[in-house]
């Protein structure tokens, strides 16, 4: 009898603003590519390590098996809680702040990175953004070993890819944010590259959401409202994930190189 084999996927590191991002983002990615034996990790931009999320966000990568907390350690732009006394994201120095994830970069050695998109991740969260901004600066710049030597070897990603959501795609989450006040910057249909269907792993992915028990309690965050709703909803919201890719480094031929 000939047995198949599940093929290993590339290794993949999530790049996240706080705590709970990485199961909404990407939780069903991470979960597949850990079910087929690829390695998997997440950065937090913000939140330190002492704070009341930090176990909140070791359970739910214990569930997506994405190993344990990488905290930058950053506070939050609207919870002044998430790390009191440590600058915000949004005001730290973008060369820090590069440092600071590309030292996780060579540490793990990513094939691939995902992250938040340009306009931030629908709600627009001037974290979301800013993660975006950084992430973008780290996987250029991760593999050139002048830069930030104190970081570690120098490794560069093959692929970076930035979770997003399509105008065509946002469907129930329009009315539910809008419904607390929220903005929806959905994107271009065509600014999406890849779409991933991620139902056999949508459990997986829940459980990692309901591992962030402090948000669902709560009424206008995205984890309190998909608990709200009805199972059939919530799966039509959770069960596909949006991706654009971006490409990181040179590229050869370049088809519209400049003229001297």
């Amino acid at each position: 009898m000939t047995v198949l084999e599940t093929p290993v996927l590339p290794s993949l590191l999530a790049v996240a603003a706080h705590p709970d991002d990485e199961s909404l983002l990407a939780g069903g990615v991470l979960a597949q590519h850990h079910a087929a034996g690829a390695r998997t990790a997440v950065v937090t931009a913000t939140w330190a390590p002492d704070s009341r999320r930090a176990p909140e966000l070791a359970a739910a990568l214990t569930v997506l098996g994405a190993g344990s907390p990488r905290l930058l350690g950053y506070d939050d732009a609207r919870n002044p809680e998430a790390a009191p006394g440590r600058p915000r994201l949004v005001d730290a120095p973008l060369d820090e702040a590069v440092g600071r994830l590309i030292a996780h970069i060579r540490d793990f050695r990513p094939e691939i990175v995902v992250t938040h998109d340009a306009v931030g991740q629908l709600t627009g969260h001037p974290d979301h953004i800013r993660t975006h901004q950084i992430t973008l600066l780290a996987v250029e710049t991760a593999g050139l070993a002048h830069l930030h030597p104190e970081a570690g070897e120098p490794w560069q990603p093959a692929a970076l890819y930035a979770a997003t959501h399509p105008e065509s795609g946002v469907g129930l989450l329009r009315p539910l944010l809008e419904g607390v006040g929220k903005s929806v910057l959905a994107v271009p249909d065509s600014y999406v590259t890849t779409s991933v269907d991620v139902t056999p792993w949508a459990d997986v992915k829940w459980r990692a959401i309901l591992a962030h028990d402090g948000e669902v309690a709560r009424e206008r965050t995205l984890p309190g409202i998909l608990a709200r709703l009805p199972e059939a909803e919530r799966k039509e919201i959770i069960n596909t994930e949006f991706f654009t890719r971006l490409t990181p480094g040179p590229v050869a031929g370049d088809p519209y190189r400049l003229l001297a």
